[in-house]
């Protein structure tokens, strides 16, 4: 089971206006180098919780439907689920009627039932589901917590570029971030 990013989320949880604030910086002339990091602090937060803080639109591929009928999607918080497509007979895409699903987008992993299913016979990557996930459409809607890590993990690699050389980094996260961050890691058991 893959998935893969259709549709990154429109704009990043923090503004670039409150790192700066966040840094106490006056001048713009290293916005664009802040606007990296901003990305990188998302894109790394995201990798090690498993979250999707702004909507984007993924593709998660599985090799079949579960006897249970259930398929556990990993990315959290799953808002809606836009299409799903099972690929049966001859690789021939039939389209699962959204009255079929029942999303519980809230549960981590989020669950999906697919109620009536037809088995897919492509047998690898038979089943396609896109699914809308992200806490909404602004930073406003991400929490705090998350919010506060960013600029966290900005401030932190601010302060330290170029004292490490690119192979070192990251040499390591500040521990307002890791703590930031702990509660909304996933665990195995």
């Amino acid at each position: 089971m893959t998935m893969t990013l259709i549709k990154p989320p429109a704009l990043e949880p923090v503004t670039l206006a409150e790192v700066r604030q966040f840094l106490r910086l006056d001048n713009d002339g290293e916005d664009a180098l802040l606007t990296g990091l901003i990305k990188a602090a998302r894109e790394t937060l995201e990798v090690q919780t498993g979250l999707a803080l702004i909507d984007q639109t993924w593709r998660f591929y599985a090799d079949s439907w579960p006897k249970s009928g259930v398929v556990r999607i990993a990315k959290y918080p799953v808002r809606s689920v836009v299409a799903v497509t099972a690929y049966i007979e001859d690789g021939m895409p039939v389209s699962i009627a959204g009255h079929d699903l029942h999303l519980s987008g809230y549960a981590r992993p989020a669950r999906l039932y697919l109620a009536a299913r037809s088995r897919p016979v492509q047998p690898l990557s038979g089943l396609e589901i896109d699914f809308v996930a992200g806490f909404g459409e602004t930073g406003n809607e991400v929490p705090d917590a998350l919010r506060h890590a960013i600029m966290t993990l900005v401030a932190h690699w601010y302060e330290f570029r170029g004292v490490y050389g690119a192979a070192q980094q990251p040499v390591s996260y500040p521990p307002a971030f890791e703590r930031a961050i702990g509660l909304w890691r996933r665990v195995s058991l």
